[in-house]
């Protein structure tokens, strides 16, 4: 790689035509965190401020097919999961990272975030791709970064507190993910907002000021990004973690509105720093 080009990290997610999640923000975080982003897309939302009405998935074979374009030319730092719809492309996607060298056992650090459904509450995946994303997709991730509702779908673990958090970490670590991070965003209650990251061991809280605005859309899928651009740029896990708990921070912090409902988080709050 020639001193002018930028470390590299690639997505594995869904469209948003409304701009403020998925791959867009993906990108958006890449961009603003000195990383090339690629894409592989798994599928296209039909989607605005107000919520989502209907999205196509991609062919599990083109979803995989991307993957190995991009690897074998341009190589990946790096790798997340967004949006993945069905239990036929977390398959695919599962194998293929397998055979490029994604994932926890391999070179390339990968970061899954389990999406499960928009912030409207509407569904993004199917009832039986639940199933596929903690037996196929979970045993290969570098991290996890469910949030509250996510965890509940997952693992049945209804989080009210600190303690529960811990608790459903111990859960979903015992599936098979190297790292876990329980994100704290949903217990509005607790004025400072604390994700819990877990490592099997050991038990590391990231606190952070809670920002009272109704606009965090795609404030998953940014942090997940974050953490991702760190990863490609060398950080340890717990440095990229950390960075992007800052960065997440930030984005709430200058969210924006935008149409009549819910407006995306900011990616120019935060400038990305040396690891």
């Amino acid at each position: 790689m020639s001193a002018g080009t930028p470390p590299v990290a690639l997505t594995i997610a869904g469209s948003d035509s409304g701009g403020g999640a998925g791959l867009q923000a993906d990108l958006r975080t890449f961009t603003v965190c000195g990383v090339h982003g690629c894409v592989a897309v798994t599928a296209v939302t039909v989607q605005n401020s107000v919520g989502v009405t209907g999205f196509v998935e991609i062919p599990p074979d083109i979803v995989a097919a991307q993957i190995r374009s991009v690897v074998s030319d341009i190589g990946v730092g790096a790798a997340k999961t967004g949006m993945l719809a069905s239990a036929d492309i977390i398959a695919a996607v599962a194998d293929t990272c397998v055979d490029v060298g994604i994932g926890r056992s391999a070179a390339t650090p990968f970061v899954v975030d389990p999406v499960a459904a928009s912030m409207h509450g509407d569904q993004l995946l199917h009832d039986n791709a639940l199933d596929a994303l903690r037996t196929k997709l979970f045993p290969l991730a570098t991290l996890i970064t469910p949030n509250l509702d996510e965890v509940r779908l997952l693992v049945g673990v209804d989080v009210r507190d600190r303690a529960g958090q811990y608790e459903a970490a111990k859960v979903l670590h015992a599936l098979g993910p190297q790292w876990v991070l329980v994100k704290g965003g949903h217990l509005v209650d607790d004025p400072v907002c604390v994700d819990v990251l877990y490592d099997g061991v050991d038990f590391t809280e990231l606190p952070a000021p809670r920002t009272d605005t109704p606009h965090t859309h795609g404030s998953g899928d940014t942090m997940a990004s974050a953490i991702t651009s760190a990863l490609a740029r060398g950080a340890a896990l717990p440095d990229a973690v950390a960075f992007g708990k800052s960065y997440i921070t930030e984005a709430v912090r200058h969210a924006y509105p935008l149409g009549a409902g819910t407006g995306p988080v900011s990616p120019w709050g935060s400038a990305p720093r040396e690891w």
